[in-house]
């Protein structure tokens, strides 16, 4: 007995079938499915070369923004420094100024203190000259003993005054 197997067998008809199925399940997949999965990854490649562009361009602008912030900061550094040394200037000249006052007062207070001073010596002179005169003159009325007239009197005053006023100018 002789024993066959019908279970491996090639059959030509079902491998030609199978073949046209793959070919049109082939045909399906690629009009259907790879077609539109590639206009989807080329849309998809355009979006991200239009943000790699933007990316660049936001690039660029900040880049600009950037060079113009330090020139603002290096024009803003100068004028600080250009106020600081005005500061500086209006600070010396009023200093000066406060100075110069000082000193105009300080000469003025001397100038009024020199016055009151030659003002108080002339009084205190004026004053001796008068007590001088008075005593001189009694003196002099005892040592005549007699009575001077008011021409007399004037004479023999101002005659010692000028004597005692050399004596102490001499002497000082």
């Amino acid at each position: 007995m002789i024993q066959t197997l019908d279970i491996i067998t090639i059959n030509i008809w079902s491998i030609l079938i199978s073949l046209a199925n793959l070919v049109i399940l082939f045909f399906i997949l690629k009009r259907f499915l790879y077609r539109p999965l590639q206009n989807i990854l080329a849309q998809r490649k355009a979006s991200i070369d239009s943000q790699y562009e933007e990316a660049d361009n936001a690039k660029i602008s900040a880049q600009e923004n950037e060079r113009l912030w330090q020139e603002k900061m290096q024009g803003a550094d100068e004028i600080a420094k250009i106020i600081t040394q005005e500061a500086c200037q209006r600070a010396e000249n009023r200093s000066e100024a406060i100075i110069t006052e000082a000193d105009e007062k300080a000469r003025e207070i001397i100038r009024r203190a020199e016055n009151e001073a030659d003002a108080i010596r002339i009084k205190a002179e004026a004053e001796i000259k008068t007590q001088i005169a008075d005593v001189s003159a009694a003196l002099a009325e005892k040592l005549l003993e007699r009575e001077i007239n008011s021409d007399d009197h004037t004479l023999l005053i101002e005659s010692f005054i000028n004597e005692v006023g050399d004596d102490h100018g001499g002497n000082a």
